[in-house]
């Protein structure tokens, strides 16, 4: 099982840019901005990534992360991973058209389903 602690030393071994910035967030907030730092600090390193589409190992890697995330995450990340990265991706049609290309099939299920909760598609 994925908790939220292991995701976030897994994005910071991503993108090891953000780790400093995390670290004082997550040891300031308690738990409070576990969703701000994912929106604030690690998503735009995401899609930076998508919009270049030049790292196709790093994005086949963190994509495929990702899918894991998706299907071993405990609640409490599976719930933050959803309305965080899944929904962030489905902003722009481009990223996420993007996005499906390194997107595993329970990521993909998942991202749709996100899109029809915040009511972004009706199925």
């Amino acid at each position: 099982m994925i908790r939220f602690n292991e995701f976030i030393n897994s994005m910071e071994d991503f993108f090891p840019e953000t780790r400093d910035t995390i670290d004082i967030a997550l040891s300031e907030s308690m738990g409070e901005m576990d969703t701000i730092v994912i929106e604030d600090i690690i998503m735009p390193k995401v899609i930076s990534l998508l919009r270049k589409n030049e790292d196709k190992e790093k994005l086949t890697s963190l994509f495929g992360y990702f899918e894991d995330v998706v299907e071993q995450a405990d609640d409490y990340l599976s719930d933050i991973f959803a309305i965080t990265v899944l929904e962030i991706l489905g902003n722009t049609e481009e990223d996420l058209n993007v996005a499906k290309i390194y997107m595993g099939r329970c990521t993909a299920k998942k991202q749709r389903e996100a899109d029809i909760d915040i009511g972004r598609i009706i199925d």
